[in-house]
């Protein structure tokens, strides 16, 4: 009996060894669905939106798909519109957001439109 468990805790040992020296695994609830091909970052981020200023639109990189606003209401689609077919996400203007992992962007966006004002407004006296 104290064999097979030496043997036992012997192979799990090996195992996770082995597991060890294969370098970094990541293990993705979805391997089919990669990341749009504008989102290559060059290093790990824990990022889950990315914002494009130009157009308003959000991606979620968590749940793979789009946000964006229609008539003050925040739409989700993992495909955007056709009147977005003619967007070049790689060469637009994106903003990570490291400080934000809720599901409702509407108040993220609310409260960064709030203080980019305030500091316009600030830039701006601060200049006179």
């Amino acid at each position: 009996m104290k064999t097979l468990k030496f043997y036992f805790v012997a192979f799990l040992l090996i195992i996770f060894m082995s597991l060890e020296s294969c370098g970094p695994v990541i293990i993705s609830s979805r391997p089919s669905n990669p990341p749009p091909p504008w989102f290559y970052p060059n290093r790990v981020l824990n990022v889950r939106y990315v914002y494009f200023p130009d157009y308003t639109i959000y991606y979620d990189l968590t749940l793979r798909n789009y946000l964006y606003l229609n008539n003050n209401v925040w739409i989700r689609v993992n495909a955007l519109p056709s009147r977005y077919n003619g967007l070049d996400f790689r060469r637009s203007k994106k903003v990570r957001i490291h400080d934000y992992f809720d599901n409702n962007i509407r108040t993220y966006h609310s409260k960064r439109r709030v203080s980019d004002t305030e500091s316009r407004t600030s830039t701006s006296r601060s200049r006179r």
